[in-house]
C-alpha cells in the first residue's frame, strides 16, 4: 500500500512546491510592482491602518484577496464548462497570479501581527515544515532528472557539433559562449 501511495505523496509534493515556488517568486515581484505605483503616502497608510488592527482583525485583512478573488474563480469554472477554454485559462491563471501576488503583498505586511496568534503560529510553522518535507521528497528525483537531462544533453552537443563541422560551419564567438555558459548551467545544476 506504502508503495502505491508514494507517487501520489510525491505529487502532492510537487504541487505544494509550485505553490511555494509562485509564492517565492511572485512576492518580489509585487514588491517591485508596488514600489513602481507612486502611491507612497496610501502604501504607508495601508500598511499603519493594518499595523494598528488587533491580530484577529489582521487576520481578516489577510483574507480579503481569497474571499474578492473566488467569485472570479467561479467565473473562470463557468467559462470552463461552457466550453470557453482560452478565456477561462486565461482568467483562472489571471486570478491565481493576482491572488497570490496580493496574498504575498498582504501577508508581508501582516505577518507580524499574525504570528501573534498562537494557533496561526503553530500553522504558519507546519506550513514551513511541509515546505521542507516537500523538498525532501522532490529534490532527489530533480536531482536524477537534471542529470539524466546532462547526460542525453552533452553527447547530442557533440554530435550537433560534429556534423556542422562536416559541414564546414565554424561557431562565431558569440554563439560559443552562449552554448558554454548554458552547458555549464546545466552541468552545474546536475553536480
Amino acid at each position: 500500500m506504502t508503495r502505491l501511495l508514494k507517487p501520489l505523496w510525491v505529487l502532492l509534493a510537487l504541487v505544494f512546491l509550485v505553490e511555494a515556488w509562485l509564492w517565492d517568486r511572485l512576492a518580489p515581484l509585487v514588491a517591485r510592482l508596488v514600489a513602481l505605483i507612486p502611491w507612497l503616502k496610501i502604501k504607508a497608510a495601508v500598511a499603519a491602518r493594518i499595523e494598528a488592527l488587533p491580530p484577529t482583525a489582521t487576520l481578516a485583512v489577510f483574507l480579503l484577496p481569497v474571499a474578492v478573488l473566488l467569485p472570479v474563480k467561479f467565473l473562470g469554472l463557468w467559462l470552463l464548462a461552457r466550453g470557453a477554454w482560452l478565456g477561462a485559462v486565461a482568467l483562472l491563471v489571471a486570478a491565481k497570479v493576482v491572488g497570490l501576488g496580493l496574498t504575498a503583498f498582504i501577508f508581508d505586511v501582516t505577518r507580524p501581527k499574525l504570528l501573534q496568534l498562537a494557533w496561526f503560529r503553530a500553522l504558519y510553522q507546519r506550513v514551513l515544515a511541509w515546505r521542507d518535507w516537500a523538498h525532501a521528497q522532490v529534490d532527489p528525483i530533480v536531482r536524477a532528472l537534471r542529470q539524466r537531462l546532462a547526460g542525453l544533453v552533452a553527447p547530442a552537443t557533440r554530435q550537433v557539433r560534429r556534423a556542422l563541422q562536416r559541414l564546414g560551419w565554424r561557431p562565431s564567438g558569440r554563439g560559443l559562449k552562449l552554448a558554454r555558459r548554458i552547458r555549464r548551467r546545466i552541468h552545474a545544476r546536475a553536480a
